[in-house]
């Protein structure tokens, strides 16, 4: 997937620091070209195995389709794994949403309707953002906006991997894509600093499904049925965990039949109304 084409949008704010410790620390702002606001947000977080990725590259064209449907979107970037590891990702997403209603009335953004979307690596830091919302045990006490609320609304969650110890049996249970999760130099190793099966306590904590209680948000999940990269089973325990605690009516999985890890059928008109009809119901 290309870069998006950003230079039409005309209200935006580029490269706009939430922290000072890294040059990472910075995020993008769009507005729909109409309307006075305050916009719900859609905080949009990359993917790229934790170690790539960027906050205009590909990944967020179809976040940008919420421009067209009353959305401000929040691009972040946050400190890759080989510059900071865990858990310096889901603090740096955490300030990021602190920084967003810190200075929501400066933006026209609506500080009390927040949502987290994120593919693969940005799927587990938003699903992360969602279940830890209301935790401290992520705040960093140099943050100048740590007594804003950290906590969203309604979290999307494309294919991201949940419990990284589990992943590579999953793999081979279901013989299908390529089990090297457990590998020292893995993306998910690299991530927590040490080989994820000689961790699992740390494991345990970067686990979005850790922290699942009643205050979390609703989850729209999508995975697909092929991906070789991140077991669809990760999502589909992670679905039924949280139905469990929240309920049916407050978590939708669906697998893509066929789908990868991504690709064209999450980007469809069709699946794009599906994700943003789960928006609406709670942003809006």
């Amino acid at each position: 997937m290309g870069k998006p084409n950003t230079q039409s949008i005309s209200r935006k704010w580029l490269n706009v620091p939430y922290a000072a410790q890294s040059p990472a620390q910075q995020l993008d702002i769009y507005l729909p070209e109409t309307g006075a606001g305050p916009f719900p947000v859609i905080v949009a977080i990359h993917g790229g195995a934790f170690k790539m990725g960027d906050k205009a590259d590909g990944q967020l064209t179809p976040m940008l389709e919420g421009l067209k449907r009353g959305y401000a979107v929040v691009s972040i970037n946050y400190r890759l794994s080989g510059e900071a590891i865990f858990p310096a990702q889901i603090q740096d997403v955490k300030r990021a949403i602190r920084f967003v209603r810190a200075n929501a009335r400066t933006y026209k953004l609506n500080p009390n309707k927040l949502a987290t979307w994120g593919g693969s690596a940005g799927g587990h830091l938003a699903a992360m953002a969602g279940t830890t919302g209301t935790l401290t045990d992520f705040d960093d006490p140099s943050d100048p906006n740590v007594g804003q609320p950290a906590r969203v609304q309604a979290v999307v969650d494309w294919f991201g991997p949940i419990q990284f110890d589990q992943m590579d049996a999953q793999f081979r249970a279901s013989g299908k894509g390529r089990p090297d999760h457990d590998a020292a130099n893995s993306p998910e190793s690299a991530l927590i600093g040490k080989p994820i099966q000689e961790a699992h306590d740390l494991v345990k904590r970067a686990s979005p499904a850790t922290y699942i209680s009643p205050a979390s948000p609703p989850f729209f999940i999508e995975h697909g049925t092929e991906d070789p990269l991140v077991p669809t089973e990760q999502s589909k325990l992670l679905a039924a965990a949280l139905q469990d605690v929240l309920g049916p009516a407050s978590v939708s999985l669906t697998l893509l039949e066929g789908a990868g890890h991504g690709g064209p059928q999450f980007n469809t008109p069709e699946n794009l109304a599906k994700v943003f009809a789960f928006l609406d119901k709670h942003l809006k």
